[in-house]
């Protein structure tokens, strides 16, 4: 079961103007459940993403990004699950170019206005011919208020669907932002097997949209990690209908810091919904890591501590076998880090309650820590490291979060059966 987080209910999803979407089964893999999802977008709409940065990439990834090099308007999304897609060659590609032109027949627009996604198992071909039969049906079920059957219908082995809204009023417009994404396991993310798509009915220009989603991926996609493992496939799509008639073109306009925040809160809440729904995870850990002398190396510690399996497995176990944290800090990759300086804290939160204690200081366990204290902390469901690296240079210094999970027993169970 998922950590602290539960689907919201249908209507807490806001529809966005412009917006229509449509599942349907396909048979892509699996028999009896929605698998193939078709978003159709208004003429006019504009679309930006990041993708992820594997080298053995999916032949969607590579056709997404060719068709935005080309023009950033979109008209469709078709995203099926259960294959992948990837590490399919020339075949995956004909494929993946074959969906886009379905798709714009059936919508009557040009096949680069389609932008393809696929999730599942990697280095099997797609049967685009039973996902080609299923569009009919994805689209007569195109509808503005399907956010939540298409927050299920992009599952693999997620246990919950994911999904989040936000309203930003203002005195001339009221704009919308809906988002859904999937994942559960193959998560760290390195992007500019998670997808993430968030629509909004503001209007932006091309380079303010690009900057938008990557300014949201980095404050939310590219802050966790499940397992440490970068998806063939990891996509994250925001897509502007200008619905609404609010048009921002520039970081000055008075729309655009209350639109951002709202994007960005979005994309965070639904990157950590994948971490709370992680493979077989029974703990939420947030990892802060401060007192650095640049970001980069504040994430390469919070990110060694976050793909630990002795710290993960360790943290299921609410074992406060906490060295583990200062040794994973110690290879993070500073030559010059100095032990001496490093503070490590371990922080509870229940309910409205939080505690926090210093475990390490000067090298060594703190004269104030006791393993009673570690070991209470730990046996809640959200747990956080804060760590000092003692090098702000400033008094201050840099930081960075990662938000990650502890490695359970289901972890190995659930990725031994994924293809069974």
């Amino acid at each position: 079961m998922p950590v602290n987080y539960a689907t919201p209910a249908p209507e807490a999803l806001f529809p966005v103007a412009g917006v229509r979407l449509g599942t349907a089964e396909a048979g892509i893999r699996k028999k009896n459940r929605r698998d193939l999802t078709l978003i159709e977008f208004a003429p006019g709409s504009q679309a930006a993403g990041v993708f992820t940065q594997n080298r053995c990439c999916a032949a969607p990834v590579t056709l997404c990004r060719e068709h935005l090099a080309t023009d950033n308007r979109i008209r469709a999304l078709v995203i099926n699950t259960g294959i992948a897609n990837a590490a399919t060659g020339e075949q995956g590609m004909r494929a993946a170019r074959d969906t886009c032109a379905a798709v714009a027949k059936l919508l009557g627009c040009a096949a680069d206005e389609v932008l393809p996604f696929s999730t599942g198992v990697i280095l099997e071909h797609l049967p685009v011919d039973r996902l080609i039969a299923g569009l009919p049906a994805a689209q007569a079920d195109l509808a503005a208020d399907h956010w939540h059957a298409a927050a299920h219908a992009i599952m693999t082995t997620d246990t919950v669907a994911k999904a989040a809204s936000r309203r930003v009023a203002s005195a001339d417009f009221q704009l919308t932002v809906t988002g859904i994404s999937k994942g559960a396991g193959m998560i760290r993310p390195n992007m500019a097997t998670m997808l993430g798509f968030v629509a909004t009915d503001a209007g932006l220009s091309p380079a303010l949209l690009q900057k938008l989603a990557k300014d949201a991926a980095d404050a939310s996609f590219n802050c966790i990690t499940v397992d440490g493992d970068t998806s063939t496939n990891d996509s994250f799509v925001v897509i502007a209908t200008g619905a609404s008639g609010c048009m921002i073109d520039s970081e000055s306009s008075p729309h655009w810091p209350a639109l951002r925040d709202a994007v960005v809160d979005v994309a965070r809440e639904l990157a950590q919904a994948i971490v709370r729904d992680g493979e077989g995870a029974t703990k939420f850990i947030t990892v802060k890591v401060g007192g650095g002398g640049t970001v980069a190396e504040c994430r390469l510690v919070a990110y060694a501590i976050g793909h630990s399996p002795l710290v993960k497995t360790a943290f299921f176990a609410s074992d406060p076998n906490l060295g583990r944290i200062l040794a994973a800090i110690g290879y993070a990759g500073i030559d010059d880090l100095e032990a001496a300086g490093v503070r490590v804290w371990l922080g509870s939160q229940v309910g409205n309650v939080s505690e926090e204690v210093l475990v390490s200081e000067n090298g060594g366990r703190a004269g104030s820590y006791r393993e009673d204290d570690g070991a209470r902390i730990m046996q809640a469901a959200e747990i956080s490291v804060r760590v000092d690296l003692g090098r702000a240079l400033d008094g201050k210094g840099a930081e960075a979060t990662v938000w990650t999970c502890d490695f359970s027993y289901d972890y190995v169970k659930i990725n031994a059966d994924y293809r069974s």
